[in-house]
């Protein structure tokens, strides 16, 4: 008996699905819904993509976008993944580029926030994913033990506490801001 393979979705698969309300990510073809994550995590999202935003607008350098924006990052199979927040400088991006579906290059800098449904290894490969398709930063934040780990590739993961400042270096020039700022309540 022979199992009949499930059809494999494309990135215009998944914009027209989210037309109908469905939402989601596709892996290698296959679609992942995904749930709202609730207040605290939405919270911790617009405050830093707030400040990264206003940063990056006043310096021209690039674009900031949420979740629901999407990054299409292998094809055939189609993989669009939903970065809680992305960075992409202008020199991946141009600053008049006008993009209709999902971001057709892998950001700079990628944020993943733990929900309560995540475990810390679903988060932890996700950002592993990011760096293996050129993020180059990858931030991890955690609201249970409010904390920011920050994963570069081939170098130790750091992680913050409320008491540090997260600074992501040349990756976004001149950004810097407490993790208080962010995880406080």
């Amino acid at each position: 008996m022979t199992t009949a393979k499930p059809k494999l979705l494309t990135a215009d698969d998944l914009l027209r699905l989210d037309s109908q309300g469905v939402r989601g990510e596709l892996i290698r073809g296959v679609l992942h819904e995904t749930m709202p994550a609730g207040v605290k995590h939405g919270k911790i999202a617009i405050r830093l993509g707030g400040r990264m935003d206003a940063h990056v607008e006043q310096g021209h350098l690039g674009h900031v976008f949420g979740s629901d924006s999407g990054v299409l990052l292998e094809r055939n199979p189609d993989t669009v993944r939903e970065p809680d927040l992305a960075y992409v400088s202008a020199e991946r991006l141009p600053l008049d580029a006008d993009v209709d579906g999902y971001c057709p290059v892998a950001p700079d800098l990628v944020v993943e926030i733990k929900s309560p449904s995540d475990s810390e290894r679903e988060v932890d490969d996700k950002a592993t994913m990011w760096l293996s398709h050129g993020v180059q930063i990858a931030l991890v934040i955690n609201p249970e033990t409010s904390t920011i780990r920050l994963r570069q590739p081939n170098l130790p993961a750091v992680t913050l506490a409320m008491d540090d400042t997260l600074d992501v270096g040349e990756v976004l020039p001149g950004f810097s801001c407490s993790v208080r700022e962010i995880l406080g309540n």
